[in-house]
């Protein structure tokens, strides 16, 4: 038996290990601050799902903030930021890409896949109301009049 505790504790113990990203370099300038947060509002983390760098503590998008926050300090805008991101890593960077002729696959896909599911939808059950109202023949008939008898 105590060597069954011993043997939980330590699993306990493995399991609970806290992994902690790098903090974040935060400026003493709360305006520069503000415009990082708001930029890394509108930019993708690159590998979480559907997050925006404001709410991902992922490594990459920690650097991504802080290279955010590092062209803001050598007094580029706000549009030159986010054009650097866009030309480094494309439309996906942003967190709503805009609508043009590479992206709207992405806007209208959606909504195709929607529209094929309804007309596949439609064509089964047409087809099936089809066979449903098809009248039985002889030998259909006398099948079925067997399995009912057993």
């Amino acid at each position: 038996m105590p060597k069954l505790i011993s043997l939980v504790l330590l699993v306990l113990g493995l399991t609970l290990q806290v992994h902690a990203a790098e903090a974040q370099r935060v400026s003493d300038d709360p305006v520069l601050e503000a415009k990082v947060q708001s930029l890394a509002e509108v930019l993708r983390c690159l590998v979480c799902q559907n997050q925006n760098l404001a709410d991902s503590h992922a490594d990459l998008a920690i650097d991504l903030k802080n290279q955010v926050r590092d062209m803001l300090r050598q007094g580029k805008t706000e549009k030159q930021v986010i054009d650097y991101m866009v030309e480094r890593y494309g439309d996906f960077v942003l967190y709503s890409p805009p609508l043009k002729t590479t992206t709207w696959l992405l806007w209208g896909g959606p909504f195709l896949l929607l529209a094929g599911g309804l007309g596949g939808l439609f064509v089964l059950l047409r087809r099936r109301r089809e066979r449903e109202e098809e009248p039985l023949d002889d030998v259909q008939r006398s099948a079925a009049k067997r399995l009912l008898q057993g």
